[in-house]
């Protein structure tokens, strides 16, 4: 069901996201007074994890501050990822821990691509994202700089707990991104024969969709974010960013997101 990448479309499966989501503003943030840069959602995705742990079912895999990561984010820390297969399919956990001796700002999301269709006799169009509960939710709007429109919003969710897939709205507006739902689970499912996956993403206070829509590509990731892009009003201070969590020296943080593949 995980997308393994296709130059063609996209290389990437499973990006991580830290230590920010989206795109800063002019690619700078505010970090104790000093201004630094970082790239899109952060340098956690270009980098080699060192694996830590490894058995049949999981593996956990370590990335520690460094002279290239503290040019960046000037903070000492041990991100811990890890990977565990169950018989229905996987959990994904994060650990965040502040090895340093100041308060440390972050954010993170997980970026996992999934294929859709899944089979050859199907159409991307043939499925449907679900959600848990009934909602009433907009998606906030990217302006062309990947900022988020102040006050603009997207129709989407009327009292309805789904939304069928096409490529237009993605064409359009890159990516669709939703906050304050009730739902703590998703679910892209064929909409006849039923298969897919489900995620639950508990603990995350966005949940974004994205492909390449102009490409028509096959696959669809479902990201739950602690985070996001740049608000177009924001100060750019990194403690004052929409879901910003803070850690004390010594503090700990985790989340996860399960996925259950479903087979109709």
């Amino acid at each position: 069901r995980i997308w393994q990448g296709d130059p063609e479309y996209w290389t990437g499966r499973n990006p991580l996201l830290f230590p920010v989501v989206g795109n800063l503003k002019e690619g700078k943030i505010k970090i104790n007074g000093e201004t630094y840069s970082m790239n899109r959602h952060g340098f956690a995705r270009e980098r080699e994890f060192v694996i830590t742990e490894q058995a049949e079912d999981h593996v956990v895999m370590e990335l520690r501050a460094d002279e290239d990561t503290l040019k960046k984010y000037p903070f000492n820390f041990k991100l811990q990822v890890c990977h565990r297969l169950e018989d229905s399919g996987f959990v994904t956990s994060f650990e965040i821990v502040n090895l340093d001796k100041r308060e440390m700002p972050f954010c993170i999301g997980a970026h996992t691509a999934f294929c859709c269709p899944v089979f050859a006799d199907e159409t991307f169009e043939d499925y449907d994202i679900v959600f848990d509960e009934k909602e009433q939710a907009d998606s906030l709007l990217l302006n062309s700089d990947g900022y988020i429109q102040k006050g603009k919003t997207v129709p989407f969710l009327r009292d309805s707990d789904r939304f069928a897939l096409n490529y237009e709205p993605f064409e359009k507006m890159d990516t669709v991104i939703f906050s304050g739902l009730k739902s703590t689970g998703v679910s892209l499912k064929h909409r006849l024969k039923g298969h897919g996956v489900h995620m639950d993403f508990e603990g995350f206070p966005f949940m974004a969709f994205w492909t390449k829509g102009a490409q028509r590509a096959p696959f669809i990731c479902i990201e739950p974010w602690h985070g996001c892009a740049a608000l177009e009003d924001e100060d750019g201070d990194f403690k004052h960013k929409e879901a910003c969590i803070c850690l004390q020296p010594g503090e700990r943080k985790e989340f996860l997101y399960k996925v259950k593949i479903s087979q109709g």
